[in-house]
């Protein structure tokens, strides 16, 4: 019987030299993969950037699987010889919608994943990007992320899944099952909180603890239930201290609180910035001392040996303080199967990576997360009266993909059987229609000649890219990324060529049918236009696969079925702007403004028509139950989210006016009807008291079933006290069959 992974990290770590446990915890990334690539890469670090994300740059044609596989195992190689131990490292990367070593599967961004409201779904596509990184040898990935995104502006918006604790902490958790399944250690990030107000990236964060416990934890702590091995730190700082260093958070509540038996990363340069922008720090050596004692583990992205050498000489370090940290990382190595299996099959990595199956996937996950906002009789469209269709804005000729960690650095992503929307639109009609791509100054002219006319707009975001303005960017607008400050998505410029908001008015002038598509990872301010476009596609960056599924929602092939995982605000300033707010003591609007959305949390159209009735609430021995049944009233087959929200009151403390507890994504053929129930269990009752007890205390709670935040069809009563719920003439109600 094999001992077990803690058993045989602490055996191995008792015969390591000082020398070799700091290895343990520092790592290396090399961004050019060149002739002297083997020469210059130090073998004994115990991390390590994998090559494939660099092989491609500066080459007329990406490498292959194989190759990528390959290099990694030679890398592995060359390191398990140079380690007196045999060490093997472990070879990480991003994994944000997709494997990014290389031209791997293109999901949709984590935003559009999220309109979906599908775990499943979120589950399988984790488990193919799972396959795509074993398949050539990464073993850790650093996703998903599980930040809550609760004011747009932030440029990282798109990598999210939204604004609401529950969607987050289920499909952070299900890709965090389907990376490890296939050994990849999943890796949440960016713990715990990682933007400041006005949604400025990796800022001081002015979050409360009750905040923290109530909306930011919470998701960290279901990716860490579902199995995830890793966590990365934040570079932001919290409560006095960056999160890099900050023991209350890393060991703390993640080790002392949870139990988490993993090991923690720095974000790229995030200890060196304890010295640089935190500025706590006076030497780099100070910042190692400060981060290991805290509770990371590994120093990313760069060799900091030296450093953490010089803190044990100087005693800022002890030894018995680096042994917890290399402990952790062994044992992570162990359970990860290195030690026994550390290289991969590289003759199967060409057939898996790309195949049949995963680009399928692609396709239904683009259906399932394209939302349809505004739809005034003009969609679905006919393609048997369709004979000339104009297209106009430059994401028409781009593969929607988005430019956030997608594909290898500073080599653009490419997919054989991956079509632009105007390519997918000729491929659509193979020849039975005219396409044509019209610039801006040719709007008046061309989109009254032709029955269709789609406009396909642009933004500016991602890592470092915050926004201060919701609205459309115009002409001239561009944005260059380095490498520098840890950023390593791609290195290309971004650029807007068009006023796209008076290019939208003029097409809307020429054609009141034309059709706006959003290309974006967060919400736009529409207010310039909204009124004058009959039909509005919020198709997020749907990946590959997404022009395809894009086309079939035009014409009616599938039914749109997304629903918004955020708050689309109708200006900026009305931000921060999310669904489960508190209550205010006086009003929430300006003088000039409601203080609604222009969309709610949840809010999606579709082609056709869904009841509820026969709502019922029953209780169960641990918690509560809704039963309703679902029809589908309209001619196509469709799918409706149901989502059951908990509005509290009489509480011990202040609540959300409301919070998402549990939905479910219903297909359902035109005319069918299925029974469905949504359960509860008793902890979506609790809450923190004033003391930040957590439990079930005292308070009134109704639950509004319906379909988005703002659409309610039956409402229930409960009371909790002396922790037990009761529910409203609870004579009265059926106790719910559990299975």
């Amino acid at each position: 019987m094999k001992e077990l992974p803690e058993v045989r990290a602490a055996a191995l770590l008792r015969e390591m030299t000082t020398d070799e446990k700091i290895r343990q915890v520092t790592a290396d990334m090399y961004f050019d993969v060149d002739d002297d690539y083997d020469a210059r890469r130090d073998p004994l670090c115990g991390s390590y950037r994998n090559p494939g994300h660099f092989m491609h740059q500066n080459h007329a044609t990406p490498a292959s699987p194989a190759q990528v596989a390959g290099k990694i195992n030679e890398d592995v190689r060359r390191s398990i010889e140079a380690q007196p131990h045999g060490i093997p490292p472990i070879e990480n990367g991003e994994a944000l919608h997709g494997a990014q070593w290389g031209m791997c599967t293109n999901f949709p961004q984590p935003i559009g994943l999220a309109s979906t409201f599908d775990p499943a779904l979120v589950a399988r596509v984790a488990d193919a990007i799972g396959k795509e990184c074993a398949a050539v040898g990464v073993r850790q990935v650093f996703a998903p992320v599980v930040n809550l995104a609760r004011d747009c502006r932030w440029g990282r918006t798109v990598e999210t899944f939204g604004e609401d604790v529950l969607l987050t902490s289920d499909l952070g958790a299900a890709m965090c099952r389907g990376f490890q399944q296939n050994g990849v250690i999943a890796t949440p990030k960016h713990f715990a909180d990682n933007y400041g107000p006005g949604g400025r990236d990796s800022n001081y964060a002015e979050t409360s603890e009750r905040t923290m416990r109530e909306t930011i934890l919470p998701p960290f702590k279901a990716c860490f239930d579902a199995g995830a091995g890793a966590v990365m730190a934040a570079y932001n700082g919290w409560d006095g201290v960056p999160c890099s260093a900050n023991r209350r958070l890393l060991t703390g509540i993640l080790r002392d609180d949870w139990g988490f038996s993993g090991f923690v990363v720095s974000d790229y340069w995030g200890v060196e910035g304890l010295r640089s922008a935190h500025r706590i720090a006076a030497s780099d050596a100070y910042a190692a001392a400060l981060a290991l004692k805290a509770g990371l583990d590994v120093i990313l992205p760069f060799n900091e040996f030296s450093a953490v050498k010089e803190a044990l000489e100087k005693g800022c370090l002890t030894e018995q303080e680096l042994d917890a940290n290399v402990l952790r990382v062994l044992t992570a190595k162990f359970r990860l199967g290195l030690f026994d299996a550390p290289y991969a099959d590289a003759e199967a990595a060409d057939a898996l990576v790309r195949c049949r199956e995963h680009r399928a996937l692609a396709l239904e996950a683009a259906r399932e997360a394209i939302v349809l906002l505004k739809n005034d009789g003009v969609l679905p469209l006919q393609k048997n009266s369709v004979k000339r269709i104009g297209v106009f804005g430059q994401s028409a000729k781009l593969i929607p993909i988005g430019a956030n960690y997608s594909g290898p650095y500073k080599a653009p992503w490419q997919g054989s059987d991956a079509p632009t929307p105007l390519e997918a639109l000729r491929e659509f009609f193979g020849g039975a229609a005219e396409v044509i791509f019209g610039e801006s100054d040719e709007i008046e002219q061309l989109a009254p000649t032709c029955d269709v006319n789609l406009y396909f707009t642009a933004i500016l975001e991602g890592e470092g890219s915050d926004r201060s303005d919701l609205r459309l960017p115009s002409v001239a607008v561009q944005r260059t990324e380095t490498h520098g400050g840890g950023l390593i998505v791609d290195e290309a410029e971004q650029s807007v060529t068009d006023d796209q908001e008076a290019s939208i008015l003029r097409l809307c002038d020429a054609d009141p049918n034309a059709i706006i598509v959003l290309q974006n990872g967060a919400p736009i301010d529409m207010t310039a236009w909204i009124d004058r476009a009959k039909a509005v596609i919020e198709s997020w960056y749907p990946g590959e696969q997404g022009a395809r599924a894009l086309t079939e929602i035009l014409f009616g092939v599938t039914n749109p079925s997304g629903k918004l995982p955020i708050t689309m605000p109708k200006t900026v300033g009305q931000l921060p702007l999310f669904y489960a707010h508190k209550p205010s003591g006086r009003g929430y609007g300006y003088c000039d403004d409601d203080g609604k959305p222009l969309y709610p949390f949840g809010f999606g159209l579709s082609y056709t028509d869904f009841s509820i009735d026969a709502a019922a609430l029953a209780l169960t021995g641990d918690g509560a139950a809704v039963t309703f049944r679902i029809t589908n009233t309209g001619a196509r087959d469709g799918a409706e989210v149901v989502q059951l929200y908990l509005s509290s009151h009489d509480c011990l403390v202040v609540r959300p006016v409301k919070e998402l507890k549990a939905y479910a994504r219903v297909a359902l053929r035109a005319g069918e009807t299925q029974t469905v129930t949504l359960r509860l269990q008793k902890d979506a009752f609790c809450y923190y008291d004033a003391d930040l007890r957590y439990g079930l205390h005292d308070g009134g709670h109704t639950l509004l079933l319906g379909t988005s935040s703002e659409k309610t069809c039956a409402t229930f009563e409960l009371t909790v006290r002396n922790e037990t719920i009761a529910a409203e003439n609870e004579q009265d109600q059926p106790k719910a069959e559990l299975y």
